[in-house]
């Protein structure tokens, strides 16, 4: 997976974790006693666990991947997993903040210190760019063109793509940078010159939503939904969303247009003849 189809590090830790807790459910049993019944009590163990559908339609594509591999090294004659199902998932909207509140969220941030200056460049780069929080903890100073207002992120499957900067985010960096106590290849760096974790950016944000006494609950994701959704409203095509999210297919993408009724409206009134 990591090698061949170049997977995340993140999807990796999640297999690795799904495959060490099927080992501990096994007991020692050989890879040849494993049959499609055995692995369906697998999973109700798992579901005893109160596990999402989310998580176990994960750790069903982890033993269907897996069983097919040992498949083709010839290790099994036959796939026990294939014959799995997954469990139906619920379409649950991706939770956004309205273009008010991200304005309250960017300008609440006190910018006397250079952790001020810091947490600005931060959330304003994480709006204006949409970027995943794990491209953002990943990000280095010479992956950021602020002369062109362009930024290079890493996303999933190590692909990378070109996003562009707004102005405020491009004058929050410059800010952030000049008055930086550390130096590190790193753009976001925490208080003892590290890389900023993706945990130290969630608890970033967490603390600037509580700061405006927010009551929906927000990640650094939410950031992201807030992106895309404030796009569509203002009139951005879906493909061109799509190429910013970093989305493979545009059915992912396709979730924001259900978001706003007061943009199907807008549309509504300006394409419909009896509207």
């Amino acid at each position: 997976m990591e090698i061949e189809r170049n997977y995340s590090l993140h999807t990796l830790v999640n297999y690795r974790v799904d495959l060490k807790e099927l080992e501990d459910f096994l007991q020692g049993r050989d890879l040849k006693q494993i049959d499609y019944f055995l692995l369906r009590k697998f999973l109700a163990y798992l579901a005893g666990k109160n596990l999402s559908k989310k998580s176990i339609s994960r750790k069903i594509s982890t033993l269907k991947s897996f069983f097919k591999f040992l498949v083709k090294e010839e290790i099994l004659d036959d796939n026990p997993a294939a014959s799995l199902i997954y469990p139906r998932l619920e379409k649950n909207l991706p939770k956004f903040l309205t273009e008010e509140d991200m304005r309250r969220v960017l300008e609440i941030v006190e910018e006397k210190e250079v952790w001020g200056l810091r947490d600005k460049a931060l959330l304003e780069f994480l709006y204006s760019t949409g970027a995943r929080v794990a491209e953002t903890s990943s990000l280095r100073i010479e992956d950021v063109d602020l002369i062109s207002g362009i930024v290079k992120v890493k996303g999933k499957g190590k692909k990378e793509r070109l996003l562009p900067l707004g102005e405020p985010a491009i004058l929050a960096i410059k800010n952030y940078l000049d008055r930086r106590l550390y130096h590190s290849s790193y753009l976001f760096i925490n208080r003892r010159g590290g890389r900023l974790s993706e945990r130290g950016i969630r608890m970033i944000v967490d603390k600037y939503i509580k700061k405006i006494a927010l009551t929906v609950k927000v990640s650094p994701h939410t950031f992201r939904h807030s992106f895309a959704t404030h796009l569509l409203n203002r009139g951005a095509d879906l493909r061109s969303v799509q190429e910013l999210l970093g989305h493979s297919s545009i059915a992912t993408t396709q979730i924001y247009t259900h978001l706003s009724i007061d943009s199907l409206k807008r549309v509504y009134k300006r394409a419909h003849p009896r509207a």
